[in-house]
């Protein structure tokens, strides 16, 4: 039989800090080329129309490190937000679970939902508004920085946070959900170890499936933390505006590259999650119920 996990929420946050570093590092190149392609309006043009190009055009023009502009503020914000994700999601789940300890996939989802939102309205507003604008105005993080807050106010750095918390709520409500209903399957409800093979394929499965779910209000999200903003009133013109002049199929730009980067960043998060919190529980008092 599989050790149990512990219900210690300070392990799980632990975990997901060391786990956010390692995912926000390995799929960066994705992540700015996605970003990229969803800022681009009907009209605009870039010189590259998809992952591969677009790739393959930054490399050639300005680099290879190039594709880690706008990493800085990620990275700094990917190690508190993965924490307070995974940490805040073993709270609401051990506040759900009913007289046997069980969770249906309906609460599952709400538990990531909570996390989710949470960590949006934390970290990821702030410093997802800053990587956007840093990318689409070329700039180094700490001059951005201080261009926008120069030009917006502090008010700058939280341009789309509804926009935001919708996203990574139902990015987050979705994943988890997922991935905790396979867990259950693959390791008959826990009588036989997780794998980090089974886990990396959980990860992976998860980041398709959220990303085919939510991939709308990713869209959304980036436009209205873009420099272009101010042409809508808020999240739900932002969205009328999308569909009215641009149709429905524009809420999925930038899915390729998004995939790209999530399905093997989901991966590699999952998979270094349960590893890490097994190993943190094995070695540390602290870490144990």
């Amino acid at each position: 039989m599989a050790t149990k996990k512990s219900n210690n929420p300070l392990t799980a946050m632990a975990a997901g800090c060391i786990a956010g570093g390692v995912e926000a590092t390995s799929v960066w190149p994705m992540e700015y080329i996605k970003t990229q392609l969803q800022l681009k309006s009907k009209g605009s043009k870039l010189p590259y129309t998809g992952m591969i190009s677009g790739l393959k055009y930054t490399i050639e023009t300005t680099g290879f490190f190039s594709l880690y502009r706008g990493l800085a503020p990620t990275l700094i914000g990917s190690i508190p937000k993965a924490g307070i994700r995974f940490g805040l999601n073993s709270v609401i789940k051990e506040k759900l679970r009913d007289k046997d300890g069980k969770l249906g996939a309906g609460k599952n989802f709400v538990a990531g939902l909570g996390a989710g939102v949470s960590e949006a309205l934390l970290i990821v507003a702030p410093v997802e508004t800053v990587k956007t604008k840093v990318i689409e105005m070329n700039m180094p993080f700490l001059e951005g920085l201080k261009h926008i807050i120069k030009t917006e106010g502090f008010g700058g750095v939280y341009q789309g946070a509804f926009a935001t918390a919708l996203k990574q709520g139902s990015n987050q409500g979705l994943r988890f959900m997922w991935f905790n209903e396979y867990k259950n399957r693959v390791t008959n409800e826990g009588e036989i170890p997780l794998t980090p093979i089974m886990g990396l394929f959980g990860g992976m499965s998860a980041g398709c499936f959220s990303t085919l779910g939510n991939n709308p209000f990713d869209v959304v999200k980036t436009r209205m933390q873009g420099t272009n903003a101010s042409q809508y009133k808020g999240t739900l013109d932002c969205f009328q505006q999308i569909i009215s002049k641009e149709g429905f199929g524009a809420f999925y730009a930038g899915v390729v590259p998004r995939l790209g980067r999530v399905v093997p960043g989901q991966g590699i998060i999952f998979m270094s999650f349960e590893s890490i919190q097994s190993w943190l529980e094995g070695r540390f008092d602290i870490f144990k119920s």
